[in-house]
């Protein structure tokens, strides 16, 4: 889908501003420039020219288009997301709450059950204890999160992927077909897979996973959100990241990350095949590689990888 873009929904609004949209139609535009009208509970959203996030709808269209797959990670402008996107409660329907007046009224709505139950009952009392930065009863279980991402299912469902735990999956995420996220995978806005994929690691902002790959359980990638890392990391074709181990560069395709192995760019790398000693950046995104620790002597090493990894198609044919 190319621009500009015109999308179509719902949009819910406190005093305060927009909370949060439910898009049902995405389609071309034939608007000048970027825009939003809102026509009671209506709006719609011209997306022209892709540059800096002004406003929350453009925001929430980008990470729809993400999500939907009509865009890859790192091919829309996300700056200024934090900036723009509130804070909010997101409940078990999937709407998004400021937190005072999501306890304001779901207190209000426990004050009138606790003054029925007990002739006793201290509304003033209840309202000074409960709240942000006090206590919260056992009935606000529902609370799925407190984020300025919601998950992604709550707005878009794709095709052919599982997802374990979608609360682990932001509305910006990009899950190509045959993807799997089990329980401790972890899949960012303006991040993804090209599918198949396993991934039962953390794929950071920025970073795409090429097909084939698999990140196993607790490992990490680096994305560009916090720690100064402006380099954008890729991980190649047939790649596999052992269980807690992590990158900070990028990987090429057919390569293999020991597990418990944190590669950052400045680690200083043993080349077995002449023993050199190389910095792993000078080896970001060169294919097939093995990356380990010399369990004797400690050192972090790298050997051309002659094992061909596959995934076992049977967990991912059926998704």
């Amino acid at each position: 889908m190319k621009l500009p873009i015109k999308a179509r929904g719902l949009v819910r609004e406190d005093e305060k501003g927009i909370l949060d949209l439910r898009l049902y139609s995405i389609g071309k535009s034939n608007n000048k420039k970027n825009e939003y009208k809102i026509d009671r509970t209506a709006i719609e959203i011209h997306l022209v020219d892709d540059k800096p996030l002004e406003d929350i709808p453009t925001a929430w269209l980008k990470l729809h288009l993400l999500s939907l797959r009509h865009y890859k990670p790192n091919e829309l402008n996300l700056e200024n997301i934090f900036s723009i996107l509130p804070n909010l409660v997101w409940d078990r329907r999937g709407f998004g709450w400021r937190a005072e007046s999501y306890l304001e009224k779901e207190y209000g709505d426990m004050a009138a059950d606790f003054s029925i139950e007990d002739p006793n009952f201290d509304e003033e009392g209840l309202v000074k204890s409960f709240g942000t930065d006090g206590l919260v009863l056992a009935e606000l279980g529902h609370i799925k999160s407190i984020d300025k991402f919601p998950p992604m299912t709550n707005h878009v469902i794709p095709s052919d992927v599982r997802i374990a735990d979608v609360s682990r999956v932001r509305l910006g995420a990009y899950l190509g077909k045959g993807t799997t996220v089990m329980h401790e995978g972890f899949v960012n806005y303006n991040a993804g897979t090209e599918g198949p994929n396993m991934i039962e690691g953390r794929i950071s902002a920025g970073v795409f996973v090429g097909k084939d790959s698999d990140l196993g359980g607790g490992s990490s990638t680096m994305g560009t959100l916090s720690g100064g890392n402006d380099e954008v990391i890729k991980v190649g074709e047939r790649c596999l990241l052992g269980a807690n181990s992590g990158i900070g560069i990028s990987l090429g395709n057919d390569c293999i990350v020991e597990a418990g192995l944190y590669l950052t760019a400045g680690t200083k790398v043993t080349m077995l095949e002449n023993n050199k000693v190389l910095k792993a950046l000078e080896l970001s995104g060169k294919d097939g590689i093995l990356y380990f620790r010399d369990s004797l002597s400690g050192k972090v090493c790298a050997k051309p990888n002659k094992v061909e990894f596959k995934l076992n198609k049977v967990l991912h044919d059926n998704n």
